[in-house]
């Protein structure tokens, strides 16, 4: 971007060259409210993002340290407020992204109300979000600025000619919030088309990535519950097809594609793949259908289908429902098929839906995919749904015991309870689960980690802890010394709500506009002035 002085200046001779009608415009402040908007469309938006996800993959290809985090959030102030934060404690938000859980759009921002995860909410609902949150984060980046143009005022003033020069740098090296969204199209909502002209409104709204699943569209289920229904390879191909349409026709060639597989966990099919031949990929699908082998037209009833499996003819298990049913046991080995499929037909990331966090699985089944695709990598679930200090107590006393170690001061089903929190095997549980993220990493090819819905429950919990006091003994003194006084102790910028919502740029805006005659909210009246 064009230093701020350059900026001045191009926009001085503009000024100049209306011959006196745009004498009421002051470069100065057209150049800062340039700086303050750098992104005019959410296809500028897409174009950046996807340039960092990229060069973020390569940096982890060469080094698994530089794995990327997100977490998943419900509202434009929520992602704001999030990478705010992130800026505030570590001054960068490189490899920091946000997540979009259909999860969360589902039940808090359908019209219908909260739903269940099944795919019921409005189609737009998730592209709104994706607009929601970058007008936030857009905002973030011109109250960030503000202050800085504010200061830079202050030391014009006062003569500070160094001061004012640090600052002149800051805004021209400023690193805005904008970051990657990864965004949840769920199943596609739909056959193909639905998918491709969905995906063109998460892209149009600002999307660089795209997470689709392989459920089938109309029985989608959560991830973490029970009766998924997967699609055969040629259905899925075709979605994949769609989203990489959608990123090329609106010019975002490095837009990025993450493939969901809910094989694990799903054992059912809605149809019968296609093949033509022995071995192809219809072929392979069916081969994991669950069934009985017949031996003549005599063992077939009415409504049975039949297919030839590995050579001979089976009578598939068909439930009521109408929908097919896989062998037990199958579920890694139709994941590996799922992922080295995707790969092989235009997906960039893999998204591998486990019902625990385990180091040890995840690699288990990424090793066996990169023995096909060996830069395969993951975008992984850690997931809420997931009871982690119960999981990682577990993990802890299995391996103990294999080693042969005394565990029988250990209950291995009541591991959640108080009274483990400070043992020996809790407080190493606790250190196995802080170093889940860097381990997978480094072990299990993940690429990216999500909390999905994080968000969802902090506000349940605060909201919670707030209103147990307030209602209560507390009173008033819940808010004052369990928000207030907190957010001035730890510098939240929200304490300051009025300028966190835009009350200063308006003021400036007021002084742009008006000159002399504006009518200022911040003056000496403005009780924010007490923070």
């Amino acid at each position: 971007m064009t230093g701020l002085l350059d900026e001045i200046k191009s926009l001085a001779q503009m000024r100049e060259a209306q011959g006196g009608k745009w004498d009421n415009i002051t470069p100065e402040y057209a150049a800062r409210m340039r700086s303050q908007n750098r992104f005019h469309t959410g296809l500028d938006i897409a174009r950046y993002t996807a340039k960092i996800m990229r060069e973020d993959m390569a940096a982890y290809d060469a080094d698994t340290s530089k794995y990327t985090q997100s977490l998943g959030c419900w509202h434009g102030f929520i992602g704001q407020q999030k990478l705010i934060s992130i800026k505030k404690h570590f001054n960068t938000t490189k490899r920091s992204y946000l997540y979009l859980s259909g999860w969360m759009v589902a039940a808090l921002r359908s019209e219908f109300g909260p739903l269940p995860d099944q795919s019921m909410h409005e189609k737009t609902s998730v592209a709104d979000l994706i607009e929601e949150l970058y007008t936030f984060l857009k905002q973030a980046d011109a109250w960030e600025l503000n202050h800085l143009f504010r200061a830079l005022d202050d030391a014009q003033q006062a003569g500070d000619k160094a001061q004012a020069q640090e600052l002149i740098s800051k805004i021209d090296n400023y690193e805005t919030h904008i970051v990657p969204i990864i965004a949840d199209i769920d199943a596609g909502f739909g056959n193909a088309e639905a998918t491709y002209l969905l995906a063109k409104k998460f892209i149009e709204a600002g999307a660089c990535c795209i997470q689709l699943e392989n459920q089938v569209s109309d029985e989608k289920q959560c991830g973490h519950q029970d009766g998924k229904v997967t699609v055969p390879h040629e259905d899925f191909i075709a979605k994949i097809n769609a989203v990489r349409y959608a990123f090329l026709e609106l010019g975002v060639e490095d837009g990025v594609i993450v493939a969901r597989t809910d094989s694990l966990g799903a054992g059912l099919t809605q149809k019968i793949a296609v093949t033509n031949e022995p071995g192809d990929l219809g072929d392979q699908y069916n081969s994991y259908l669950d069934g009985d082998e017949i031996e003549s037209a005599s063992d077939i009833n009415n409504g049975d289908v039949v297919i030839k499996q590995n050579g001979k003819l089976v009578k598939v298990k068909r439930l009521a429902s109408g929908l097919f049913q896989f062998k037990p046991g199958t579920g890694e080995d139709r994941v590996v098929l799922d992922c080295i499929t995707s790969l092989q037909n235009g997906a960039d990331l893999l998204w591998i839906e486990t019902e625990k966090p385990h180091v040890g699985q995840i690699a288990g089944m990424v090793n066996r995919i990169r023995e096909v695709c060996p830069d395969a990598k993951l975008v992984y679930n850690n997931s809420p749904s997931f009871n982690w200090t119960l999981n990682f107590r577990q993990q802890v006393f299995d391996a103990w015991k294999e080693e042969g170690k005394d565990v029988s001061a250990y209950e291995r089903e009541k591991l959640m309870a108080p009274e483990y929190d400070d043992t020996e095997l809790g407080k190493l549980a606790d250190e196995w689960t802080r170093n889940f993220q860097r381990d997978g990493a480094r072990e299990a090819g993940i690429f990216h980690h999500l909390i999905t819905l994080p968000t969802y429950h902090t506000a349940a919990l605060s909201t919670d802890n707030l209103a147990k006091g307030y209602f209560g003994d507390e009173g008033m003194l819940a808010y004052v010394a369990g928000v207030q006084r907190q957010e001035i102790r730890q510098g939240i910028a929200t304490v300051r709500h009025q300028d966190m919502a835009g009350s200063n740029i308006g003021d400036d805006h007021k002084e742009f506009f008006h000159g002399d005659a504006a009518l200022k909210a911040g003056g000496k009246d403005n009780t924010m002035n007490q923070f």
